[in-house]
C-alpha cells in the first residue's frame, strides 16, 4: 500500500494539483495494486490523470488504447510537457515513417517510455505482437471503452478484438474509461475485456453548469445558431452535424457571417485537421463545426456552448458531446435541434445494417426521441438514464425547468397502463402498449388477439401526447422499468405494484410537441416569431392585395416565413431581398420592389435602426447543389437517378427542389412527372392547389384522400409552384 504523502507528491511533482479530484486517488491506488478497474467518470472529471500518474510511478510501460490516431499527439504532447525526456511518451500509428518508428521501439526498450499510446487497429495488428512480447508492460488502459459495446454510441468493432491480443501479448493489469456507459453497457465492457471482477468506480453524471434545451428544427436553424453565436461574442464553441457535407456548408455560412469558424471531419487530410484542432485551442478560431470525430480527449476546459445541429443517434453520444462545454466549471450552454423528420432519416440509414444492429439502432433512437419531446427536467432525464436518481424538483438550468410546462393529474391513466402491461404479461415495448391504449389494430395486436381486451383503445378519444407522457413519466418515477435485455419490454416494478393496490396521485407534464405539421409547412404563423409584428402585418397586407390584383394565392408571392424574415431583418434592396429565406433573385425582381419600399419607409417613419447582425449572408458554395439540380433537370435526367449521383435521398431531392421553385426560379420537371404518375392524378393534384388557399402538404394529402401519395403531391406541388410563381 502507497502512502498518501507519496502519491500526493508525484500529483504535484508532475500535474501541480495539491489534491485528488473525486475518485482519482481510489483508482490510483487500485492499480498500483495489480487490480483491474472500470472507471465510470464523465467528461472533465479527470479520467485522464487516473491512468497518466500510476504509469509515472510504475516501473515498464503502460499501453494506453485509444480510439482516434488524430487525437494521440495531443495527449502525448501534455505528457511530454510534464518531463524533460521527450521519450516519456510516445504514439505508435500508421503516421510515423520507418525511422520515426524505430526510435519509438528503441525509447521503449531502454526504459525511458512510460505510456505508448495506440489505436486498437495498431494493437491487434499480427506484425507488432512480437515487439509487443518485448516489452516490460506495466497496465493496459482501454480510454473510451464505451466504444466496446454494440450498444455504446461509438461502436468499434476493432475494440472486440483487445482482449485476446492482450492474451496473445501477455496480461497485465487492466483499466478500462469511459465518460458515459449504460447498465447495459458497462456490463458489455467488462465482459468483453475479460474483467468481470474489476472494482467500478461511478462518479456521478451531474454537470450543474450545463444548461440543456432543445429547441425545434425549423428552415431557419441557420439564423438560429448564428444569432445564438452573435450574442455571446468572443465564446468558444462547438457545433455537431452528421454529415461531412453539412460540415462544411454550415462552417462557410458562418465564416461569410463574420463568425471565426472551421470545419472539422474524418475525410479531411490528417494535417488539415490537426491545424484546425491547434487554431481551435490557441484560439485562433473561436466555432468547431464538427462531425462526432472532433471532442475525444481534447482538454480545452473554457468551451462555452455545444450545438447539435442533428439530434445525435443516442442519449450517450449527446451526452458526452455536451461534456466538451465547461469542462472548468463555468458556464457551458448545450443547445440541441430537434425534428422528428431527422429521426427518420437515421432510421432510414440503418436499412442496410444487420437486423440486430438496426434493433439496437432502434431503441437508441427512442431514448433520444423521449429525451428530445419531454417536458421534464432534462438533468433528471439524463441522470437517469444513467442509472443516477436527481431528487430536486427544478434544476433550474434547463428549458424544461425554466419555462414549466401544463401539468395533469394522470393518476386514471397510470392505473389503466399498468393494468394493460399486466394483460400482456409484461412481455412488450411502450409503442405496442401505445398503440393498444389508442386503439390501432396493427397486425400484431390482432395476431396476439389484444384487440379483444377489456382497456383496447382506452385512450382514443383523447390526446395521445397525453398517454404518450404519462407512459414517460411512469418510467421515470419508477412505476414501470424498460428490460433492456428484452428488447425494451415494459415491466412492472414493485411500486407500480403498490401503486395498483393503492393508488395515488401522479401528475404529469405534457410532453413538448414538435409536429411536423407545424414547422415544416411552407405556410406557418409567421406574426408571431416576427420581431416586427406591425410591420408583419402591414406586409401581409401588401401581399393580400397583389394576390387579389395578380388573382395568384397569396403564398406564391411570398411564404409566411419570408414575410416573418422580412419583419426581423428588414431588407431595404432587391440584394438584401435576397438574402431572406424562400427568396431567389427572379423572385425579388418579381415581387420585391413594393415590399422593399414598405418596408424603408417603415424604417424610416419609426426611427428604426436595422439590426445588421441578423441579415445571414448565403455563400456561393451552398448553391453548387442547386446549380447541378437545376442543370440536370435541363438535361432531363430523372430525378431518382439526380438523388443518387448527389448522394442524397429522394426526399431530401424535393426538399431541395421545392427550396429551387420557392425562391423563385422556374424549372420543368413534367418529362418525369408524365414518366411516373397518370395524367388524370396530375390534373386533379394541380386543379387542388388553383383552388386551395394554402399550399401546406399535410391538408394537401388529406383533402386528395388516401389514392395520392405524398411523393405524388408533392412533385405536382413543384410543378405548379413553378408554373405561377416563377
Amino acid at each position: 500500500m502507497r502512502e498518501r504523502s507519496e502519491l500526493t507528491n508525484h500529483l504535484k511533482h508532475y500535474f501541480g494539483f495539491d489534491t485528488f479530484k473525486g475518485g482519482q486517488e481510489a483508482i490510483i491506488r487500485s492499480l498500483l495494486d495489480g487490480k483491474d478497474a472500470f472507471v465510470l467518470m464523465p467528461t472533465g472529471g479527470g479520467k485522464s490523470l487516473c491512468y497518466q500518474l500510476p504509469a509515472l510511478m510504475l516501473e515498464g510501460t503502460a499501453i494506453v488504447v485509444s480510439p482516434l490516431i488524430a487525437l494521440m499527439k495531443n495527449q502525448v504532447d501534455v505528457i511530454r510537457n510534464l518531463s524533460e525526456e521527450d521519450g516519456i511518451a510516445h504514439f505508435m500509428n500508421s503516421t510515423l515513417n520507418k525511422v520515426a518508428l524505430e526510435q519509438v521501439k528503441a525509447d521503449i526498450l531502454e526504459g525511458k517510455t512510460k505510456m505508448l499510446y495506440v489505436a486498437p487497429e495498431t494493437l491487434t495488428k499480427e506484425d507488432n505482437l512480437p515487439f509487443f512480447r518485448q516489452m516490460k508492460i506495466s497496465f493496459y488502459a482501454i480510454d473510451e471503452a464505451h466504444c466496446i459495446s454494440e450498444w455504446g454510441h461509438d461502436f468499434r468493432v476493432e475494440y472486440r478484438k483487445i482482449r485476446p491480443t492482450i492474451d496473445a501479448i501477455g496480461r497485465a493489469p487492466i483499466i478500462a474509461l469511459t465518460a458515459t456507459a449504460t447498465d447495459k453497457v458497462r456490463i458489455d465492457i467488462k465482459k468483453n475485456l475479460g474483467i468481470p471482477d474489476a472494482y467500478e468506480y461511478k462518479s456521478s453524471f451531474n454537470r450543474p453548469n450545463l444548461y440543456y434545451e432543445v429547441r425545434p428544427k425549423t428552415r431557419d436553424v441557420e439564423r438560429d445558431i448564428i444569432r445564438f453565436i452573435k450574442s455571446h461574442p468572443g465564446k468558444s464553441g462547438i457545433i455537431y452535424c452528421l454529415s461531412r457535407k453539412r460540415v462544411e456548408t454550415l462552417a462557410e455560412i458562418l465564416c461569410a457571417n463574420d463568425i471565426k469558424a472551421a470545419p472539422y471531419h474524418a475525410g479531411m487530410e490528417a494535417a488539415v485537421r490537426s491545424a484546425t484542432q491547434d487554431d481551435f485551442l490557441m484560439e485562433r478560431i473561436d466555432v468547431i463545426v464538427a462531425t462526432i470525430a472532433f471532442g475525444m480527449g481534447i482538454d480545452k476546459p473554457d468551451v462555452r456552448f455545444v450545438i447539435h445541429y442533428d439530434i445525435p443517434k443516442s442519449l450517450e453520444g449527446y451526452y458526452q458531446e455536451t461534456g466538451r462545454a465547461g469542462r472548468d466549471g463555468g458556464e457551458g450552454k448545450c443547445i440541441a435541434f430537434y425534428s422528428q423528420k431527422d429521426l427518420q432519416k437515421l432510421e432510414k440509414f440503418m436499412e442496410d445494417k444487420p437486423l440486430s444492429e438496426q434493433d439496437i439502432g432502434r431503441q437508441l433512437l427512442k431514448e433520444t426521441a423521449s429525451y428530445a419531446e419531454s417536458s421534464v427536467c432534462r438533468r433528471k432525464l439524463l441522470l437517469h438514464y444513467f442509472g443516477e436518481e436527481y431528487n430536486e424538483e427544478n434544476c433550474g438550468n434547463c428549458d424544461n425547468c425554466l419555462n414549466p410546462q401544463k401539468r395533469v393529474e394522470a393518476k386514471q391513466q397510470l392505473a389503466h397502463i399498468l393494468e394493460i402491461v399486466l394483460a400482456i404479461k409484461e412481455n412488450f415495448d411502450e409503442d405496442y402498449v401505445l398503440d393498444l391504449i389508442m386503439g390501432r389494430d396493427t397486425d400484431e395486436i390482432i395476431a396476439q388477439k389484444h384487440d379483444v381486451l377489456e382497456l383496447f383503445g382506452i385512450g382514443e378519444d383523447d390526446d395521445e401526447k397525453i398517454w404518450q407522457s404519462v407512459l414517460r413519466q411512469a418510467v421515470l418515477m419508477g412505476y414501470l422499468e424498460k428490460d433492456i435485455e428484452n428488447s425494451g419490454v415494459l415491466k412492472i416494478t414493485p411500486i407500480g405494484y403498490a401503486f395498483l393496490k393503492k393508488p395515488v396521485s401522479f401528475v404529469v407534464t405534457v410532453d413538448n410537441d414538435f409536429d411536423e405539421e407545424e414547422k415544416d409547412s411552407p405556410i406557418q404563423s409567421g406574426a408571431n416569431g416576427a420581431v416586427d409584428p406591425v410591420l408583419y402585418q402591414m406586409l401581409n397586407d401588401l401581399r393580400k392585395r397583389m394576390s387579389k390584383d395578380l388573382e395568384l394565392p397569396p403564398y406564391i408571392i411570398f411564404q409566411d416565413t419570408s414575410l416573418e424574415a422580412m419583419a426581423t431583418t428588414y431588407p431595404e434592396t432587391i440584394e438584401e431581398l435576397q438574402n431572406i429565406p424562400g427568396v431567389g433573385v427572379g423572385k425579388a425582381k418579381k415581387y420585391g420592389k413594393e415590399f422593399c419600399e414598405l418596408i424603408r419607409r417603415h424604417c424610416e417613419e419609426n426611427e428604426i435602426e436595422r439590426p445588421d447582425d441578423l441579415r445571414i449572408r448565403t455563400v456561393a458554395n451552398k448553391s453548387k447543389l442547386k446549380v447541378s439540380i437545376i442543370q440536370s433537370i435541363d438535361r432531363l435526367v430523372a430525378l431518382d437517378d439526380i438523388a443518387e449521383v448527389n448522394g442524397i435521398d429522394f426526399d431530401e431531392l424535393l426538399d431541395e427542389i421545392e427550396a429551387i421553385v420557392y425562391s423563385g426560379t422556374k424549372i420543368n420537371i413534367d418529362y418525369f412527372l408524365r414518366e411516373v404518375i397518370d395524367d388524370d392524378k396530375i390534373d386533379e393534384i394541380y386543379e387542388y392547389f388553383q383552388e386551395s388557399e394554402t399550399d401546406d402538404l399535410n391538408e394537401a394529402i388529406e383533402e386528395l384522400g388516401d389514392d395520392f401519395t405524398e411523393e405524388e403531391v408533392r412533385l405536382v406541388r413543384i410543378k405548379f409552384i413553378s408554373d405561377n410563381a416563377n
